[in-house]
């Protein structure tokens, strides 16, 4: 029953993906066809007036409505492929400066070129799409109409013309064939006349706002990097000044007294050495400590699922622990690994600290190239990114990884942090 289903559901968005791409075409001829003609009357009296200086004006408007039909062939796209809007060139200044820089902007020319080469395309994608339909309809419901087709003695079909007869049954049969074929192979030709002119679109009217929003996304993806790599570092420091250096230093002192009592007392300077000891194995305990907040041996040794299971038996708040099996099995990358790691390390040490909560729940899942972390607690909430408590450094390196991080944390709690990583 449920293939059933599965089949039926399957047929019925090929039905809707043929619909739309058919609609998409057959809108998108009579659109050309006026972005075309007024384009095209545009550029050439801008071209004819240039030498008495009003085509800089003409060819600016020119370009402002070529912008206008770009929109709409922006907003079409957008209903199949969810594209975004490419950024302009502000137009400040005085009238000439106005039109001089709408004449300079990159993208004004491509939506220029766009309202122009897409006609011909156009042209050619309407005719196949209405040829196709009109096979489709013809075809399968011929045998309702042929009957009221008038026939002389010298006229033939094409049945006829191809050896399967004239009778009202060869004919039926001959044209309902054709209509089934075209019914057939309608959805894979109008996903070819979409995708011709979308890709055109795409090309022009989307491609460099996609490569700015990238190179930016990637800029701001390095810049997280570094602010992750730094904030770390000053931890890092703080850390060991605040802890291990600390005991160090006491340490030493306590080494140089026990060697000042060893003549004198010896008793007192066996009591000093043992302090010294008891300092040692706290020094280790902060350097472990530490070292795992960086790189924990358990993590690149077993993955994620016993590194986090660690983590949950350390954290000084109670944790329910929840982590896809297959996370041992079929490992993230090790930067991601990292990533979710510190996640969670972060947000239960700040829940420690800030949220007064009396128990956590940490969630790891996979879902199909998604990794989901999500850590909740029950404590008074008011956590907030800008506020600091280690999370703004969070999100800089669920940044720097690819990936979202989002807290909702009201007065009064519960906290949630999600955090969203490419698996």
């Amino acid at each position: 029953m449920s293939t059933v289903a599965g089949v039926t559901t399957q047929q019925q968005g090929f039905v809707r993906r043929a619909g739309a791409d058919s609609a998409y075409v057959l809108a998108g001829f009579p659109i050309a066809v006026v972005t075309f003609a007024v384009l095209v009357a545009g550029f050439a009296a801008s071209v004819a007036l240039l030498p008495l200086g009003v085509g800089v004006f003409v060819g600016a408007g020119t370009m402002l409505v070529a912008r206008l039909f770009a929109d709409i062939q922006r907003l079409r796209l957008r209903s199949l492929t969810g594209r975004l809007r490419p950024i302009y060139k502000s137009s400040n200044g005085n009238v000439w400066q106005r039109a001089l820089r709408v004449l300079g902007d990159v993208q004004s020319w491509l939506d220029l070129i766009h309202g122009i080469i897409a006609f011909p395309i156009a042209v050619i994608t309407f005719s196949i799409m209405v040829t196709w339909w009109a096979l489709t309809l013809a075809g399968l419901s011929y045998f309702a109409w042929d009957w009221a087709l008038p026939r002389g003695p010298d006229n033939q079909t094409l049945a006829e013309l191809l050896g399967f007869g004239d009778s009202p049954a060869a004919r039926i049969g001959f044209y309902t064939v054709i209509g089934v074929v075209a019914l057939l192979t309608l959805p894979l030709i109008a996903r070819g006349c979409a995708a011709l002119q979308t890709s055109l679109t795409r090309a022009l009217l989307t491609g460099v706002a996609e490569m700015r929003n990238t190179i930016a996304g990637l800029r701001d993806q390095r810049e997280a990097a570094v602010s992750a790599e730094a904030t770390a570092l000053r931890r890092l420091e703080r850390d060991i000044h605040d802890g291990p250096q600390q005991r160090l230093v006491r340490l030493a002192m306590d080494i140089s007294r026990a060697r000042q009592q060893l003549d004198e007392d010896p008793e007192r300077a066996r009591s000093t050495l043992d302090e010294a000891l008891g300092q040692t194995r706290d020094t280790l305990a902060e350097l472990r400590s530490l070292s795992r907040g960086i790189a924990p041996p358990v993590l690149a040794d077993r993955g994620l699922p016993a590194a986090l299971a660690a983590v949950a038996g350390r954290s000084a708040i109670p944790v329910d622990l929840a982590i896809d099996d297959d996370l041992a099995e079929r490992r993230p990358s090790p930067e991601i690994e990292n990533a979710a790691y510190f996640v969670v390390t972060e947000a239960l040490a700040n829940a420690a600290k800030h949220s007064r909560a009396g128990r956590c729940e940490v969630t790891v899942v996979r879902v199909a190239r998604v990794l989901g972390v999500l850590i909740r607690d029950n404590g008074i909430g008011g956590a907030h990114i800008s506020k600091g408590h280690g999370l703004a450094g969070l999100a800089d390196r669920v940044r720097a990884a690819g990936g979202r991080l989002a807290i909702a944390s009201p007065p009064g709690g519960p906290t949630e942090i999600r955090a969203e990583l490419p698996a």
